[in-house]
């Protein structure tokens, strides 16, 4: 089965030559999403609370564009500039998912697009 792109009409456009989302048979890939006003193209201002809120707010939004629910993530990944962040991401990051517990790795890197605080991306279980 061939890979198609998705479209993420509700979602920030990719600030780069890739899709936002990509179907392989029953699996959806979602690119990281950070925490870019989808009406602006810009970052959010503020700390780690308003970025994971407007990050966790674009990966709700890619889940619906695509057809798909929280409840059908199967694992993500979070990546931060600073670890010292997880304590205030963890919460709000929890908060897509309520009692669904996808797997998670969590990850400290140097530097995200645009100057983020914190990129979310989700692998995605929906049958077609």
């Amino acid at each position: 089965m061939p890979v198609q792109p998705l479209s993420t009409p509700s979602a920030p456009p990719a600030v780069g030559p890739y899709s936002p989302a990509v179907r392989a048979g029953d699996w959806i890939t979602c690119s990281g999403q950070i925490p870019l006003d989808p009406s602006t193209g810009e970052l959010v201002a503020g700390g780690i609370e308003e970025q994971t809120t407007q990050a966790v707010a674009n990966c709700a939004a890619v889940l619906r564009d695509v057809g798909a629910e929280p409840s059908d993530v199967a694992k993500t990944t979070v990546f931060l500039t600073d670890m010292a962040n997880f304590p205030a991401m963890n919460p709000i990051y929890g908060s897509l998912f309520g009692d669904h517990k996808p797997a998670r790795s969590t990850v400290a890197v140097l530097a995200l697009p645009k100057g983020a605080l914190v990129e979310i991306e989700m692998l995605v279980y929906k049958p077609v």
